[in-house]
């Protein structure tokens, strides 16, 4: 079942990049408390997400930031290193980027798919939500994978 607004986030435990190397974090450490723009996408590096949809949050991070949000979080089904590099290739080192590696919190959120068409394997839709102290306020999900119409940084500051 794909979660809907007022729902709370499923507990998993996504992977970080910490200081001496991946760090296991759980929902409750990155949601509990603050207003989070989580930002999922099919994966690191992929035309869309590299080109289109990422840019404009890092870009607007401080507009988005100025609304009362707390964090700017990704989330892709890639493991933690290969986010770590996109973060850093990305100029993003202030975003959050969450290593969803084995696609357990898209799974619980319902909102994998399966890439295998594009020799991708299992991966996350695209999205944008407001996330509050763990509970889904907004939820904008694409049709298409390659869309960043509705998940995109201007569509989101529209409704926040």
């Amino acid at each position: 079942m794909t979660i809907q607004v007022g729902d709370h986030l499923p507990q998993v435990t996504f992977r970080v990049s910490g200081t001496d190397g991946p760090e296991a974090k759980t929902t409750d450490d990155l949601f509990k408390g603050r207003r989070v723009v989580l930002v999922g996408v099919p994966g690191a590096f992929t035309p869309s997400c590299h080109r289109n949809h990422l840019p404009g949050f890092v870009e607007k991070q401080a507009e988005i930031k100025a609304r009362g949000i707390d964090a700017i979080a990704i989330t892709s089904v890639n493991d933690v290193f290969v986010l770590d590099a996109w973060q850093k290739a990305s100029g993003a080192e202030s975003l959050e980027f969450l290593a969803d590696g084995n696609a357990e919190f898209a799974k619980a959120i319902g909102l994998d798919m399966d890439g295998a068409g594009f020799g991708l394997g299992p991966r996350s839709k695209r999205y944008a939500m407001l996330v509050d102290d763990g509970v889904v306020r907004i939820l904008n999900v694409e049709d298409s994978p390659a869309k960043t119409e509705i998940s995109g940084v201007d569509a989101l500051l529209k409704v926040i």
